[in-house]
């Protein structure tokens, strides 16, 4: 019983990590990446799509990204969702691909993104001491159901939080590692 509640603490908890990942490879640093434009969604077909689904996106340089959509009746809706995403640049058309032209960020910017970061990583805590919560709340259950004893309740416990300073000390370390990242020049 208690193996399963420890394999589904590890699987909630991986899934806290990848989600944290995502997010940061959406955050800027010193070089562009296509990820910054993920969260940008266009109206295709009244159905809401990602950007990378409406055509190519690619990181020509460190500081360029060139989109090229499949139908160029989208250039339009591409430009205004780019615009309305206010990721920092103002899209360039030529009539066959927008380009974005990402200036080297400012000190300034540099702190701001690395808060940014900094904030990530304290929700994705929350998040894990959300399901530590969970974790505990069903061994104790099994406990006062009489499913299992005192001291396996206690062993549980001790697992769980094992588990929880564990996943905690790598969202310490990826959180560092990107903030880090941001700010190198």
């Amino acid at each position: 019983m208690t193996e399963d509640i420890y394999k589904n603490t590890k699987s909630h908890m991986e899934k806290t990590l990848e989600s944290l990942r995502r997010d940061f490879s959406t955050l800027r640093s010193a070089k562009v990446s296509i990820n910054i434009l993920d969260n940008i969604k266009i109206d295709y077909y009244n159905s809401p799509t990602p950007l990378n689904q409406v055509g190519s996106v690619i990181a020509q340089d460190a500081t360029t990204i060139i989109i090229t959509p499949w139908e160029k009746s989208l250039l339009k809706d591409i430009e205004r969702a780019i615009q309305e995403a206010n990721i920092g640049v103002n899209p360039n058309s030529d009539s066959e691909s927008i380009k974005l032209f990402f200036p080297p960020m400012t000190q300034e910017q540099r702190k701001e993104i690395a808060k940014e970061a900094k904030g990530m990583g304290e929700k994705a805590k929350v998040a894990i001491r959300n399901i530590r919560q969970d974790s505990n709340n069903q061994v104790k259950k099994l406990e006062k159901d009489k499913n299992i004893t005192e001291d396996e309740s206690k062993k549980s416990l001790d697992e769980i939080q094992k588990y929880t300073d564990e996943f905690v000390k790598k969202i310490d370390e990826m959180t560092k590692n990107k903030e880090e990242e941001v700010m190198k020049v």
